[in-house]
């Protein structure tokens, strides 16, 4: 039975159910203690630099389709060399940073939901990564995985309600643009953080070889997806500062958004986007766990990262051992970092790794492997870099610990491929796992 084939439409749904996931629930208080009552034009901001990965992943991903994602554009540019390997090692660890990041967020909107105090916050944040970690060992992500349609449903019709509702009361007295350089500082760091909120266009390449005239529709998914979550993120925001205060925003920003709701929607507004959060961060955690664990076996048996060989000998152990290694890595990040600073490392992640699908996209321009124009990549580059360093900026001015932590990560993936893990393992990205079309 021939496959079928996935929509345009389909396509624009998978990316944007993805994008408007936990992040914009997680960090939006974040977002607003940082640039205050200019954060629409943060977001506006941000959603440029998603434009602008995406016309690099519109470009490659019709060219090369595999299921190591960044990774392949760059090994098919450069080759097995240290970088394409620490690259890989840093696309599993934005895995456990992320998984955190949205069990912090968990507890941030569970505790006030139920009047809890914040005193359980710790024991919230370890029982729901053990929850979702059990759910991955014994097939719960199935399950799940059959209810994303109406997850993402449920949460965009909430996000709709809420916009709505706040535009229909807006105070325009709330929101007063700072341009000032203080502002503007405001403006870049908080574009720099809510990155992160775009960073799910991505799958459309994953998904090519499944889409209905990829030439055409990969590129115009990607356009149309990353476009309509701006609006979306845009609009929320708006809502949300014309309906509170900033300063009762970043006083509960772990639930802002749900604080947010109360003033036009009453006590079911706060009840009701405290739901849509919690459902869509136990979306986003439970696929995110999913995916890390198997990547981090993948990488195991790769020789990518550590693993001790006599314990995935075994058989109950070696499929799971994965999720074990994932788990407790993103525990720890979650109970020793706060919010914010996790944010910002995953922001980070993720661009260095968008900064050297850039660079690819450059090199296999040079060797007519890739359509693109090289003058807009390399102006592309330039800002995405400039994101990466206002990233470091941040965290060095706001949190040295985060800032530091961020270089031990960086250079410990880079150490060990260098020093050990490129020496016991060969890549084989592209062997019976892509398709290439060159044009």
């Amino acid at each position: 039975m021939k496959e079928k084939k996935l929509t345009p439409i389909q396509a624009i749904s998978l990316a944007v159910g993805t994008m408007i996931g936990a992040s914009i629930f997680s960090i939006f208080g974040v977002g607003v203690k940082t640039a205050g009552t200019d954060l629409p034009f943060a977001f506006l901001l941000s959603g440029l630099y998603a434009l602008m990965v995406g016309y690099s992943y519109a470009k490659l991903g019709t060219k090369i389709v595999s299921n190591a994602g960044p990774v392949a554009f760059v090994e098919k540019a450069f080759g097995n060399n240290p970088i394409t390997g620490t690259l890989s090692i840093l696309m599993w660890t934005s895995y456990v940073v992320s998984i955190s990041l949205f069990a912090i967020s968990f507890a941030g909107y569970f505790l006030p939901l139920l009047h809890l105090s914040n005193a359980l916050k710790s024991f919230v944040i370890v029982m729901i990564i053990a929850l979702f970690g059990a759910l991955n060992y014994f097939g719960g992500s199935t399950a799940v995985g059959k209810l994303e349609f109406w997850i993402v449903l449920t949460k965009l019709l909430i996000l709709l309600l809420f916009i709505v509702a706040g535009l229909a009361s807006f105070n325009s007295s709330y929101i007063k643009p700072n341009f000032s350089p203080q502002g503007i500082r405001g403006i870049l760091n908080a574009s720099v953080i809510f990155f992160l909120s775009y960073m799910g266009f991505g799958l459309i390449t994953n998904a090519s070889e499944n889409i209905k005239n990829p030439e055409k529709n990969v590129s115009r998914a990607i356009y149309i997806s990353i476009i309509t979550v701006i609006i979306v993120y845009v609009l929320v925001s708006l809502s949300a500062l014309g309906a509170v205060p900033a300063w009762k925003l970043v006083k509960y920003q772990e639930n802002a958004l749900a604080v947010a709701a109360e003033p036009t929607l009453g006590k079911f507004g706060f009840m009701l986007l405290s739901i849509g959060a919690l459902i869509s961060i136990s979306s986003a955690l439970n696929a995110t766990l999913y995916s890390g664990a198997n990547a981090a076996y993948a990488l195991m048996k790769e020789g990518y990262i550590p693993h001790p060989k006599k314990q995935l000998k075994r058989e109950w152990m070696s499929e799971h051992f994965g999720l074990y290694i994932t788990c407790t890595l993103a525990l720890l990040f979650a109970l020793l970092f706060d919010i914010t600073s996790v944010a910002s490392i995953i922001s980070l992640v993720t661009t260095i790794l968008y900064i050297f699908v850039l660079f690819s996209h450059i090199k296999l321009i040079e060797l007519q492997k890739a359509e693109g124009r090289k003058g807009l990549v390399f102006f592309n580059l330039i800002v995405i870099t400039f994101v990466a360093i206002e990233i470091l900026l941040y965290q060095f001015r706001n949190s040295p610990k985060t800032f530091i932590t961020s270089i031990i990560i960086l250079a410990a993936c880079f150490t060990a491929e260098i020093l050990y893990y490129g020496k016991q393992r060969k890549i084989r990205i592209f062997k019976n796992r892509t398709r290439e079309s060159y044009h």
